[in-house]
């Protein structure tokens, strides 16, 4: 069924709630995998391989036969089931704040520490 684009709030909450995802974006990986949600990438590979090797990703290019095959296998309760990845828990800007007032604090001392010339 195709639809009328959507916003991010939108397509984030149609995702989550689809049984599978097929998608030629690297975004999309990403997000499913965040998601828990399976995802069929149509394309030869993808520039965000951690969504393949620890996430929900599966690489089916174009081929119909490996694609028909994924997604009975999605369907019958048979496919990938990834887990999250390292760092995608929702809590990068908590980890960054952290990180700044430690290097402000002096713990670790700035590399750059020291008179300037």
């Amino acid at each position: 069924m195709a639809i009328e684009p959507l916003g991010y709030n939108d397509f984030v909450t149609l995702m989550a709630q689809a049984r599978l995802v097929a998608t030629d974006s690297g975004g999309i990986q990403e997000e499913t995998t965040a998601l828990g949600i399976p995802c069929l990438t149509m394309r030869q590979g993808t520039e965000r391989p951690v969504t393949v090797t620890i996430g929900t990703n599966v690489i089916v290019g174009l081929d119909v036969e490996t694609i028909a095959r994924e997604v009975d296998a999605i369907l019958c309760g048979r496919g990938k089931i990834g887990r999250m990845v390292e760092g995608w828990d929702g809590h990068a800007a908590e980890r960054i704040a952290d990180a700044i007032e430690r290097l402000l604090a002096g713990h670790p001392p700035p590399l750059t520490a020291g008179a300037r010339a």
